[in-house]
């Protein structure tokens, strides 16, 4: 090798690494962290994950779905997270639609809406019978939340109506009226349902 051409080479080695090492410093540490903090300052609460508390004690996140059993509470989609809205594990079933576990699980869902719900008086919302590709939807649509409004409201001694009227209390619009579908925080919600009685066990 020519001495032209090995200080060519190393040359091209120098700057190769004095590059990498500038952008792995400037966009792997430097960004993240001004980012992150122009984040902590502007929006705190996002920043922190958007946790709720209550009674100094953290009970969930406004991010992330909770398994609801109690009837006396508004539940989330099914999960295939894990073993349930497991954060650590999200992921959708990635059956397709001809599925025999699919369709087996589908009708077991529905099996079990109708059982919990019998007093629904409308369809099966299919948001629902399905669950989301994350695993940890914390959302179900208003008429999830209306399908499930008459059990909750036996519950807990409560009229039909109430139940309604906080659902339509709850419900979040489309952004900026054009982007997403209008939907309900199950946690959110279920939290105002408390704040009218004594809370109860999930």
């Amino acid at each position: 090798m020519s001495a032209d051409l090995r200080d060519n080479t190393l040359r091209h080695a120098v700057t190769s690494a004095i590059y990498t090492a500038v952008t792995i410093l400037a966009f792997g540490i430097i960004y993240p962290l001004v980012i992150w903090g122009i984040a902590v300052v502007a929006f705190p609460h996002q920043a922190a994950g958007s946790l709720i508390d209550v009674g100094g004690k953290t009970i969930g996140s406004e991010l992330v779905g909770q398994l609801f059993k109690s009837p006396r509470y508004f539940h989330g989609r099914p999960s295939a997270a894990g073993n349930g809205y497991d954060p650590t594990q999200t992921g959708g079933t990635n059956f397709g639609p001809t599925s025999k576990k699919l369709i087996d699980a589908t009708r077991a869902t529905i099996a079990a809406l109708r059982k919990d719900n019998p007093d629904a008086g409308m369809p099966i919302p299919m948001d629902l019978v399905t669950s989301s590709a994350s695993g940890i939807d914390p959302d179900i649509s208003p008429e999830g939340a209306q399908y499930q409004a008459p059990r909750v409201a036996k519950a807990r001694a409560m009229s039909v109506d109430a139940v309604r009227a906080l659902i339509a209390a709850y419900m979040i619009p489309r952004q900026f009226g054009l982007f997403g579908e209008p939907h309900v925080n199950v946690l959110d919600l279920n939290r105002a349902l408390d704040a009218q009685g004594a809370p109860t066990s999930k």
